[in-house]
Formats: structure tokens, C-alpha cells, sequence
């Protein structure tokens, strides 16, 4: 499939497409024997550590990395793509299909955190003005 957005032929990316892409990489490399639920886990654990060092000791950050230099982007997308491309992996190790486990999740917290309408402002300002918004929560 091919995207014509920004002008550019550029290839849709799926769950399925890196799963089968990450499948392929291990078994060329016959590391699949390493590649159980638990050494998974922990190498992106691991990869989720590098993330958080590229965030470390730079405060709160806007939007857009507006004042972030272009390598630091670059390296901030090859880090998210680690811990991708290892949940990945590992939801793949577990028989477990991400995407549709995902939407199902959405779905669970839109049925615990229902909307909340208000006339005067926009959803959720009660939730940001009081520093406890709420994206996601175990269980």
C-alpha cells in the first residue's frame, strides 16, 4: 500500500508488517531461541531505560521538540522504535495480537474514564488545570 500524504509515496506501516519484519530479522540470525517472553521483556526494558536518558535532564519539553536540534530527534525516533519494535516482538512471543489488544484497551478506559461534557470549556480542562490527567491506567 503506498500513502500520497506530504506529497510523497510512502509505504503504510502496520503492527502485522513489523511483526513479520522482526520474525524474519530473528530467524536470518537464528536468534529466535533467545527470544523468549522474558529476555524480550527485559531488553526493552532496557530499551525504555535509553528513552528516558535521551528526556533526562531536559525538563518539561514542547510539543514538536520545537527546540530540539535535528540529530536529537533522530536519536529520540531510533530509541522509540527500539521499545516498538521489541513490544512488538514480544506481543507476537505471547500469541498476543497488539493491535486488537490495544484497541480493546481504549475501548475498557472510554467505558472507565467516561467524557465529561462541559458549555464552558474543552473536555478535560478540569483534568489539566488540577495536574492529575489521566491517558491510560493499569487494569
Amino acid at each position: 500500500m503506498k500513502n500520497g500524504e506530504g506529497g510523497e509515496n510512502e509505504e503504510v506501516v502496520s503492527l502485522e508488517m513489523l511483526r513479520k519484519k522482526m520474525d524474519d530479522f530473528a530467524k536470518a540470525r537464528d536468534w529466535e531461541k533467545y527470544h523468549s517472553p522474558r529476555n524480550l521483556l527485559l531488553a526493552m526494558v532496557g530499551e525504555v531505560g535509553e528513552l528516558s536518558e535521551i528526556f533526562q535532564w531536559k525538563g518539561e519539553v514542547a510539543k514538536g521538540l520545537p527546540d530540539w536540534k535535528e540529530e536529537e530527534k533522530m536519536h529520540l525516533g531510533e530509541e522509540l522504535s527500539d521499545v516498538l519494535l521489541y513490544l512488538v516482538r514480544l506481543s507476537d512471543s505471547c500469541g498476543v495480537d497488539l493491535g486488537k489488544a490495544a484497541l480493546r484497551k481504549i475501548e475498557l478506559n472510554a467505558i472507565k474514564y467516561p467524557a465529561i461534557k462541559h458549555n464552558d470549556h474543552c473536555v478535560g480542562d478540569a483534568e489539566h488545570s488540577s495536574g492529575k490527567t489521566k491517558l491510560n491506567e493499569e487494569n
